[in-house]
């Protein structure tokens, strides 16, 4: 009965659930309007706008292919429109492509008549209903002569749009000038991605492929909404206030970057028929490498490793190749040293021979491993294990299998190689003298990471679950427009250098929905190491980090320590390190050089971290970050040197609400006497450890609202930082000691917003630092 009558009043009161939402009308061309699922890749950039708003936002895209203000208004659309529109809708209003057709007489509107005439009905209409309107200049195609030199093919119509409104006093958007700037960023080439340039045989729709440089791409069209969403913040528009942010950081998702996305032909290649058997006894490599050189000679498509288990040595990609590993199939990589060749390639951020990765590719554009199957890269034959890791019966175990040990009877080695080249310094660095040739002696030592991609571009990691890696699992290194998601990358706890994913001077990437369970840092961005790092001087930058999870490693989201050739840009948001050593790790050291800034961070969760949840450290050692069990972890020597090409920079780096359960300290910042650690903010966080705050040599540090409940009797330590502002800080009752400040270089120390009597009391000056440093109440 109840439900009777609550039905009835829906009924009655016309309840709608969108009915409270503001709408957003979009009326224009095809360059904005809505497209048929068969037109892909084919987006308008209507159809993407509505995913730069928040939910009390609808837009209703009404603009349609080929029309212009003359048919739009002479067919009903625009009727349709002010029928449905209420008090406080918007109305973007584009046009242009189609009013310049003077032969079509149903469509051609001159640009100073008729076209102005149907832009100020729009306007005026609209305010009828108390609307908004919105006038947007026609974007731009892409054109350019022989020289090089863009071309504008819009005559008159931008300049009839800007007249109305100023005529009108309303809004303009001058997507004319914004979209040229874009087309003329990517250049003649690099354009062609923003539009339908596409080769035959990838989409049903176009199986000869098309040139249309009008329409735009999936990339394309994300990029000119988002120029559309960007005038509305940066006009002040009231719109402005139901934008988007990234996460709870001060960003929108305009101003993230925007991913490439690869996308194959529908040729599908099954290693069966190239000779390959799922026996776990034959090495497939030449099947495997025969399937993808057949697929790339028809222009490209996917490589299918069916179910089964697929034994193999190292596979190279090829451009416009998807090597999908299905349900079911495991891709087991060879435990036999000699199947992996010595190659020119880095380590560590710096040129060095190594054995080849088991997947790698270079110079490869459009590449993907997709699937649900697993890659194993058969760790186990090149790691070294310490003691220390292991329990007794493990260890004995583990000696039982054969290898060597070193003379402390305390590090196992797989083989002799291997422990000759731990123990020979730079063993396999090129500038160190070494080539292919004299490495040979040591070469089970020269470890490949499992996945190894150099100056690629739009590469895409899906699905898939990488395992047991030699050294690091995941490294693109000079690549572009990288896609990874829903992947799961394990190693054993104990392997060094075992990473999840390393990053390295790569630009435009994605990080979504991945799991790590590692030995090393979990998610890492690099750009090189020291001066090679700097030589080559390609940053790490426009990268997007969340919905991840590290369940262990040295540390969850990691920059560093081989950034050398700089990072910036970093957009991190919703993600859990639950047992990491450190929670979110920034490590450099003198002689790396490089600056790190602009990152961005919210929404991390923490537990159960035995080091830092938050540290910036500019004196890592390459020591574990958690000192063993009967070690203390000393604090440097702190005396400063001069600066110099090799003085590395921490930055403007910005950290919104994070909560830790159980860490040995809850914020580490350690910049160096000559160099101080600037522009950190760390604003509403929750942090459970040990140890509170540390500050050494920072400047512009900044913490607000930030509760710190901690075991040791000084929440917060200051030493030689200056302009340092804690504002609402809330701590355990009964802590001895609140604030701790001491070196002669420390000034402009604040404590707000925290009760004045009781804070008097537990504020302690040690060393040469007067009273004078700290101000504010």
């Amino acid at each position: 009965m109840k439900k009777l009558l609550l039905l009835s009043l829906v009924v009655i009161l016309g309840f709608r659930p969108d009915q409270d939402k503001i709408q957003v009308f979009l009326i224009g061309d095809s360059t904005l309007a809505n497209k048929q699922p068969g037109d892909a890749p084919e987006t308008g950039w209507g159809m993407v706008f509505q995913d730069f708003f928040q939910n009390n936002i609808q837009v209703q895209n009404h603009a349609m292919n080929g029309r212009s203000t003359k048919s739009f208004i002479n067919e009903g659309r625009w009727a349709t429109i002010t029928k449905n529109m209420k008090s406080g809708d918007w109305v973007f209003i584009q046009f242009g492509h189609n009013d310049s057709k003077d032969k079509d007489t149903s469509r051609y509107a001159a640009a100073n008549a008729d076209y102005k005439k149907n832009l100020t009905r729009f306007v005026n209409e609209t305010r009828a209903k108390d609307g908004k309107p919105v006038l947007i200049t026609p974007v731009m195609r892409r054109r350019f002569d022989e020289k090089g030199k863009f071309l504008d093919t819009h005559g008159d119509y931008p300049a009839a749009v800007k007249a109305v409104a100023a005529e009108l006093k309303v809004p303009v958007i001058d997507l004319h000038h914004l979209s040229q700037e874009v087309i003329v960023q990517h250049g003649v080439e690099g354009s062609k991605t923003l539009f339908m340039h596409l080769e035959g045989g990838y989409y049903p729709k176009f199986p000869k492929g098309i040139v249309d440089d009008t329409h735009f791409s999936q990339y394309g069209a994300r990029i000119m909404a988002g120029l559309v969403a960007k005038e509305i913040k940066f006009q002040n528009l009231a719109l402005e206030k139901y934008l988007k942010h990234f996460g709870t950081t001060d960003k929108y998702v305009f101003d993230l970057p925007v991913i490439q996305q690869p996308a194959f032909r529908k040729d599908t290649f099954n290693i069966i028929s190239y000779g390959a058997k799922n026996d776990g006894l034959t090495l497939n490599s030449v099947a495997i490498n025969n399937a993808i050189n057949a697929c790339a000679k028809k222009g490209g498509g996917t490589v299918l490793i069916p179910e089964g288990f697929w034994l193999t040595g190292p596979i190279t990609l090829k451009s416009n190749i998807n090597l999908h590993i299905a349900k079911g199939a495991l891709l087991q990589f060879s435990d036999n040293y000699k199947d992996y060749p010595l190659v020119k390639t880095t380590w560590e951020g710096l040129d060095a021979i190594r054995c080849q990765s088991p997947v790698s590719a270079s110079d490869a554009v459009n590449i993907a491993i997709t699937g649900s199957g697993i890659i194993d890269g058969a760790g186990q034959v090149w790691r070294s294990v310490k003691k220390e890791k292991l329990t007794d019966s493990q260890w004995q175990k583990l000696i039982a299998s054969g290898g060597v040990l070193d003379e402390g009877q305390k590090t196992w080695y797989p083989s002799e190689g291997s422990r000759l080249g731990n123990k020979t310094p730079g063993a396999g660095n090129i500038a160190a003298g070494y080539t292919i040739e004299n490495v040979v002696k040591f070469q089970e030592f020269l470890r490949p990471n499992l996945i190894r991609f150099t100056n690629c571009k739009k590469i895409l990691l899906e699905g898939v679950t990488f395992q047991n890696s030699p050294a690091w699992n995941l490294h693109p290194m000079l690549c572009d427009h990288i896609t990874l998601r829903n992947l799961t990358v394990r190693n054993p706890w104990y392997a060094q250098n075992g990473d999840g994913v390393d990053l390295e001077s790569c630009r435009f990437g994605m990080i979504d929905n991945c799991t790590f369970d590692v030995g090393d840092d979990g998610i890492c961005i690099k750009s090189g190491r020291d001066e090679e790092g700097r030589k080559r001087g390609v940053p790490t930058e426009n990268v997007i980090v969340q919905n991840s999870t590290v369940f262990h490693g040295h540390g969850g989201f990691v920059i560093g320590s081989e950034m050398s050739g700089g990072v910036k840009n970093l957009f991190i948001n919703n993600c859990n390190f639950l047992g990491t050593d450190v929670g979110l790790r920034f490590k450099t050291a003198r002689g790396r050089g490089g600056v790190v800034e602009n990152i961005f961070i919210s929404d991390i969760n923490m537990s159960n971290i035995p080091g830092e949840a938050v540290l910036f450290d500019m004196y890592y050692m390459a020591k574990d970050p958690v000192p063993k069990a009967g070690e203390k972890n000393e604090l440097p020597v702190m005396k400063a040197e001069p600066l110099n090409a090799g003085t590395p920079q921490f930055q403007n780096f910005h950290i919104r609400n994070i909560v830790c359960k159980g860490a040995e300290t809850a914020i580490m910042v350690r910049g160096l006497p000559e160099m101080s650690i600037k522009n950190i903010t760390i604003e509403n966080a929750v942090l459970q450890s040990n140890k509170g705050f540390v500050c050494i040599e920072g400047e512009n540090i900044n913490l607000k609202n930030v509760s710190l409940f901690t075991k040791d009797k000084t929440v917060m330590q200051i030493q030689n930082s200056t302009n340092v502002t804690m504002d609402d800080i809330k701590y355990s009752d009964g802590k001895e000691l609140l604030l701790n400040i001491t070196g002669d270089r420390s000034k402009g120390i604040r404590l707000l917003n925290t009760d004045e009597k009781k804070a008097k009391k537990n504020i302690e000056f040690g060393g040469n630092t007067s009273t004078k440093a700290l101000t504010g109440k």
